[in-house]
């Protein structure tokens, strides 16, 4: 790495909001910017808010994992009790992404999984708060569960919530945008992500969909902004969709909610 690069990446870390992403997605970003011939104060703000889009507006308040550490130690070992699943929800509120599917938590994962249940192996990227939603799954008792995401405190947490509940994890923090997971699943979530993902590199979503070693994928988009504006996004992203499927064959199925669109590939 450049000294001029590493200072830049050593810059945007010393915000509280960006100590904990994995650096090799900083470093990349800020790669980039570094060409565009900007200020120095310009280009950290560059960085800094590329990292805000793919991740930060998501939890704009930050979460507090020393306290989720405290609460998840003092709850049973069965994820599903009432108290583990008040928790559940409760920590998915503080993620947007997750916050967003409470409403429909019932039904989303019976749905869109029930043709493949019982789930017997996933592969979670960008995962967010979503692992904390297992217990809403139809899992075999044997399930095998990989998930990523660019934080790297937030997947300490994840690892934290495996062990308690006796499942069958690992978390590890990833940039998705220089190299994708190696491990096989039944079914691999990618879920609110490939937009995100696209304010870096536009050509991602088919990387994505093509390079996982899923036997089926479920793949979703927001149906409305972090705002709760729907703007057209619902037909927008689902012909999206369709053009990263372009020269497969894959049987797909579609699942509408109210904030979210869903769907189901079988390669």
């Amino acid at each position: 790495m450049s000294e001029q690069l590493e200072k830049l990446v050593q810059q945007v870390q010393e915000g509280a909001k960006y100590r904990f992403i994995h650096k090799d997605l900083i470093e990349n970003i800020a790669r980039n910017e570094l060409t565009k011939g900007r200020s120095w104060k310009a280009t950290v703000k560059a960085v800094r808010n590329k990292l805000h889009q793919v991740g930060g507006a998501y939890q704009p308040l930050g979460i507090d994992y020393e306290q989720l550490h405290s609460e998840l130690k003092s709850l049973p070992h069965d994820m599903h009790t009432p108290e583990a699943k008040r928790f559940f929800v409760q920590t998915m509120g503080l993620h947007a992404s997750t916050r967003e599917r409470l409403q429909i938590l019932d039904q989303f994962f019976y749905e869109t999984l029930a043709s493949l249940a019982p789930i017997d192996s996933i592969l979670d990227v960008a995962c967010g708060l979503n692992p904390l939603a297992l217990a809403w799954m139809p899992l075999s008792e044997s399930v095998e569960i990989s998930v990523c995401d660019i934080y790297t405190d937030q997947m300490d947490f994840l690892n934290a919530y495996f062990e308690h509940f006796h499942i069958n994890g690992k978390a590890y923090s990833c940039d998705l945008t220089q190299q994708f997971p190696s491990e096989k699943a039944q079914v691999g979530f990618v879920l609110k992500t490939i937009p995100c993902l696209e304010q870096i590199d536009k050509s991602i979503g088919s990387k994505i969909i093509q390079n996982l070693l899923c036997e089926n994928l479920l793949v979703s988009f927001p149906s409305q902004s972090l705002t709760g504006k729907q703007k057209g996004m619902r037909q927008f992203y689902s012909e999206h969709f369709q053009s990263l499927l372009k020269g497969t064959n894959w049987k797909t199925t579609t699942f509408s909610y109210q904030n979210e669109q869903a769907f189901l590939i079988q390669k």
